[in-house]
């Protein structure tokens, strides 16, 4: 017996059976059957219950490249953090009698996944060796990190769309409302045009065309539930979700892309003209925050900050 378990008494198992036997009779099943099916199943193994076969069999180079699965299991791990935040966020936004204990606990656990993913990204600037990177990237065109569908349904959750504008391109938005006029000019679309000529590149047109309907989708579902709606509807003011709020903005808007521009700058410091390797993306115009000013809660930073938008941690 397990000795942190507690011993059950004849008692309880005659209190759990009626239980049992309560829940199935309202759905017309017969109990005995189920503890047949119980009697005859196997016992649940680590393994199995987390497919640690199936997660281990994911990783597939195409080159010979041996850093080459340290960029795959990398990406692989930043996907599932993206889904444990869209996890909290859709709890947020689907809870009825939403309250602060729930809302702040929530954020918790968003800052906390943003914070370890702000502080893993070393794993990609020192991780792996420059001339191994420079050589397998080329074999993985057009693909990009760019096209990380996950994040754009973050962003998306998190504010209202006319946010997720570049500061430069927002007073041209004739209705913020809008949702299709909007999603023509978020701020990422540009980062992944021609230098030259402007056109899309492939990278930006297959994604396009994957996830367009789902971001339009989205952003309609989330137009009265995204974070910045529920603050303003239930916890204006609250300096305990302020924070919170302020640090996930910092987080998501600042720290994150800035550890993707080390990144960049580690592995592809070349012109702009010249950059291959990032799936046809224009970093950098597309990841410094300081000129797209992307901030999920404009409402909670003064103007000045607002101004110096990830200036100061840019110098560090």
């Amino acid at each position: 017996m397990n000795p942190h378990q507690k011993p059950t008494t004849q008692p309880d198992l005659n209190e759990q059976l009626q239980k049992l036997k309560a829940k199935y009779d309202v759905m017309g099943q017969d109990l005995s059957a189920y503890l047949d099916g119980l009697l005859y199943s196997d016992y649940l193994t680590y393994w199995d219950y987390i497919h640690l076969d199936t997660l281990l069999s994911l990783q597939n180079p195409k080159t010979r490249f041996k850093d080459e699965t340290v960029f795959i299991i990398y990406h692989q791990i930043t996907e599932l953090y993206f889904r444990l935040v869209l996890w909290e966020i859709e709890q947020i936004a689907t809870t009825e009698n939403l309250n602060e204990k729930f809302f702040t606990e929530r954020l918790d656990r968003i800052n906390r996944y943003f914070r370890n993913l702000a502080n893993s990204f070393d794993i990609m600037v020192d991780g792996m060796e420059k001339d191994q990177f420079l050589k397998f990237r080329m074999a993985l065109l057009p693909a990009s990190g760019f096209q990380s569908a996950q994040y754009r349904f973050i962003e998306i959750c998190s504010t209202d769309m006319i946010n997720l504008v570049s500061i430069t391109d927002r007073p041209s938005v004739k209705n913020p409302d809008d949702i299709n006029e909007v999603l023509e000019k978020l701020y990422w679309r540009s980062g992944a045009t021609e230098l030259a000529t402007g056109k899309k590149t492939l990278t930006l047109r297959q994604f396009e065309e994957k996830y367009m309907p789902e971001f339009r989708r989205l952003g309609d579902q989330y137009r009265n539930t995204n974070l910045l709606r529920l603050y303003q509807r239930n916890f204006k003011g609250n300096n305990e979700v302020i924070n919170r709020l302020r640090e996930f903005d910092t987080l998501a808007n600042v720290l994150w892309p800035l550890a993707h521009m080390k990144s960049a700058g580690r592995y592809l410091q070349k012109d702009p003209e010249d950059i291959k390797a990032t799936g046809g993306t224009n970093w950098q115009k597309y990841l410094p925050p300081r000129f797209q000013k992307i901030i999920f809660f404009p409402e909670l930073w003064t103007e000045q900050e607002k101004a110096d938008w990830g200036k100061a941690a840019f110098m560090r």
